[in-house]
């Protein structure tokens, strides 16, 4: 079984940037899609980004396009989102998942069945 660990969500000024990673243990992330997602209260867990299995391509919600960058260190085994230009919109407790969803359905939270505990990334001045 895949455990995994998210850090580096902290509070953070509108404009500034954050790099949250997102460690495993138990096993490798070369076998799996590795996903970011996001929640605030009372909301669903939204999309945020996603890194294929193949290890080349990238997927990412409207809402960060351009702003944020998934990527992987497979000698840490560790998967990284880098979050520039901040916004308050962003705050949320940040998640990453697991899983091996066929392509249509990267974005669908349903198909990732490892989660981390999760990170909360506030966005304020």
């Amino acid at each position: 079984q895949v455990q995994l660990e998210e850090s580096g969500g902290e509070l953070v000024q509108p404009g500034g940037s954050l790099r949250l990673s997102c460690s495993a243990s138990g096993g490798t992330f070369s076998q799996y899609d590795v996903a970011w997602f996001r929640q605030t209260e009372g909301k669903e867990r939204e999309f945020v980004s996603v890194l294929r299995r193949s290890g080349s391509r990238t997927y990412y919600a409207d809402s960060v396009q351009g702003r944020f960058t998934i990527s992987k260190d497979n000698a840490k085994n560790t998967v990284y989102l880098q979050m520039n230009s901040l916004k308050p919109e962003d705050t949320a407790v940040y998640y990453c998942a697991v899983g091996r969803p066929i392509l249509s359905a990267v974005r669908n939270k349903e198909m990732y069945y490892y989660w981390g505990q999760g990170t909360q990334v506030t966005v304020s001045s």
